[in-house]
This record gives structure tokens, sequence and C-alpha cells, in this order.
């Protein structure tokens, strides 16, 4: 092992890329004293939709309570099923139990970790209402083929958690399907702490989400405060939740906007330079990018070690990667292998293959802005070793 294998660092999976710009941000609302939902939402929102080429964006406190709203929105209740790829974060399932539907897993593609096309049809029933097809790591699924296979009354909520700025075919994530929810958690490509955007081309769904994440009041807390008439309290004709994202929140959401596509263009570089120095690990396997990708948003870059290839287990690989001061992750899990899952339904582990095998033996390796030439270098050599 060359010198610079030799030294040892402390490369973590992934960090926010926060500085100056950001602090600055902050200030207008902290001087200003409105620290709520206010004019630095409206304005995160407007940039947002402008950026993602949609008609609306709402944001919320988080992806997850995103997917929940737009499901409240969408009707979704007790007694309809809604189609989730079994290979996701742990979200994309609860939000549909938090509605009082029915759960229905559909197992994922190993070469692309998104939801298998060619299992969506045996899912689907009378009683289907949505499918949530994710688009996992930034990479979008493939929401015409979906199209073409479910009945035309049954909704599309895109879960975007890591896909802002993702395109698939000249068109964005977010405007895809009927809605889309994004995360703004520091694990994303951008970040404002936590926080969430859910964006419609619906008119319909965007005034009840308006509601819906400010408690079902007919008026905004900025409207109700600052109107003219200062005896005026909201009627409240649905009930609603507390989803508002705050003005602090939004002013660096803002400030980490003006800077996604270069973050991407960055991420993108470092993912092929990945893809092409590891290419001759015949036992670590990118993620499949297929050709109506426009872009990849590259949240992670998740690779595949094949068990029956590999010099060691996935588990070893990541161990032996972690002593070298290199950090690595899981892809994600396979909900229905998930103790709660498992024993609400009494899953098995086969019941969903794919997402099994993803589960088991995908890997996460680092990527992201506050990393140098040097890091990325070290990674590969260190992979090439083992």
């Amino acid at each position: 092992m060359t010198e610079k294998a030799q030294k040892i660092r402390n490369i973590p999976i992934a960090l926010p890329s926060l500085g100056i710009d950001e602090l600055e941000a902050v200030k207008e609302p902290i001087l200003k004293g409105w620290l709520t939902q206010g004019t630095q939402v409206a304005k995160f929102e407007a940039e947002f939709s402008n950026m993602h080429n949609v008609r609306h964006a709402l944001a919320t406190t988080s992806c997850t309570t995103a997917l929940h709203s737009a499901l409240v929105a969408m009707g979704i209740g007790p007694g309809d099923e809604v189609i989730v790829p079994a290979f996701t974060w742990v979200s994309t399932a609860n939000v549909v139990l938090y509605c009082g539907a029915t759960l229905i897993f559909c197992d994922v593609d190993i070469k692309t970790y998104n939801i298998k096309i060619s299992d969506i049809s045996s899912k689907i029933t009378d009683r289907t209402k949505a499918i949530i097809p994710v688009h996992l790591f930034g990479l979008c699924a493939d929401i015409d083929a979906i199209k073409k296979v479910i009945p035309s009354h049954i909704k599309i909520l895109e879960d975007a958690a890591c896909a802002a700025g993702a395109s698939y075919k000249n068109r964005f994530a977010g405007s895809l399907g009927d809605m889309g929810a994004f995360s703004f958690h520091p694990r994303k490509s951008i970040t404002c702490g936590e926080g969430g955007m859910l964006t419609t081309n619906n008119n319909k769904l965007n005034i009840i989400t308006e509601k819906l994440r400010n408690h079902g009041a007919e008026i905004s807390e900025e409207k109700r405060h600052l109107g003219p008439k200062p005896h005026v309290l909201p009627d409240f004709n649905i009930m609603g939740f507390n989803y508002r994202m705050t003005d602090l929140q939004a002013a660096v959401g803002m400030a980490q906007l003006s800077k996604l596509n270069n973050f991407i263009k960055e991420r993108e570089y470092w993912a092929n330079y990945y893809t092409q120095e590891l290419a001759s690990l015949d036992w670590l396997i990118p993620q499949s990018v297929p050709r109506y990708i426009s872009q990849h948003a590259w949240q992670a870059y998740v690779c595949y070690v094949d068990p029956d290839k590999a010099p060691m287990t996935r588990n070893e690989i990541m161990e032996n990667l972690q002593a070298k001061g290199i950090a690595t992750r899981p892809g994600t899990h396979a909900v229905h292998m998930l103790s709660f899952y498992r024993e609400k339904y009494s899953f098995k582990p086969e019941d969903f293959p794919g997402a099994c095998a993803c589960d088991q033996n995908t890997m996460a390796i680092p990527l992201h802005n506050k990393m140098v030439a040097d890091d990325y270098e070290y990674i590969v050599e260190v992979l090439k070793s083992i």
C-alpha cells in the first residue's frame, strides 16, 4: 500500500456544506423577529418551485410530514391500499399507516434499487388508491413505465427525499406525478437542518395541503398577525397538523438552494470518478443509471457488493474501511425486514428477494461537497487493496 493509503484519515459518509452564506441568511429573520413561517418560507417555496418547474411548492417540517400531508390531501384512509417499494427509508411505509390505509409492498430492481416495474401489476386491486415510487439516492424511478401499468385513477406520490435537482426525461423530480415530497435532512445534498418540501401542479391538492400544514386554518399565521383586522381568527373546516417550516430554516434553505446545481455537478464528477476507477473490481457494482435519467442528483454513491465475488462479506468490507478512516453505511433498509413490519405482517426476508438482497449487500461510500480529490483517491486505493 502506498504512503497515501497508509495515512489514516477520517472521512465521514456525509457532511452538510454550510458556511458564511447560511450564517448571513439567518440574520434577517432573527433581527426582524419573525421566526415562524413567513416571508422567508414564501420565498423559498417560490424559488424551489421555479427551479423544479412545478406550479406549487409548500415547505414542511420534514419529507415525512410532506408525504403524510399529501396522502391526507389525496383522501387516502382506511380501506385504501397504497403501493410502496420494500427497499426505502421506513417513513415511506409509515405514512401509509398514519392514514389508516393498507400498506402493499412491492419488490425493487437490484440494479437501480428503485421499484420493480414488472411487479407492480400483481399488487393492484380495486382498493389501490396510490403508489409511492421512491427516487432512491437521487435516481428517478421510471415514472412513465409506472403510468403504463397502473389505472389512471391511482395517484402517484413521488418520494423525492434524495432527489432535489434530479430529472427524468428532462422533467424534474417533484413534477412527474400528482405530488412530490423532498427532504432537507443533513444527509441530503442541501439542508436546513430538518425540513421538507411538497410539490404539485394540482391547484386543489395545493389548497388542501396548505391548510393541512397549518392546523387546517383558512388563513396563514402571517395574514392573521399582520393583516388589517386584529380581531380575525381563522376558521378551521378540516383537521390539520402543525407541519410548518420556520423562517430560520427557510433562510438557510434559500442559501443552500442557490448552490444546488454546483453541488450536483461536483458530486456527479466524483461519482463518475468512482465508477471509472473502481470498474476493475467485479465484486463492486455501482447503481445502474438508465438512459431515461437526465440528471442523477447523487445524494449518495451506493454500490452492490456481489456476495459471490467479493473477497469478504459486505459487513467485513465496511469494518475494514472504517478501520482505515473511511465511513460507510448500508444503502438503506428493507422495510419488511424491520421488526415492526416483520412482526405486524409476518413477513419473511424472501418475500421480497430484491429488497432483501439490497438490504444485505448495498454499501454507500463517502460522496459529499466537503471532500477533496485526495479523499476520493484514498478511498479508491483502499478499496482496490481489499
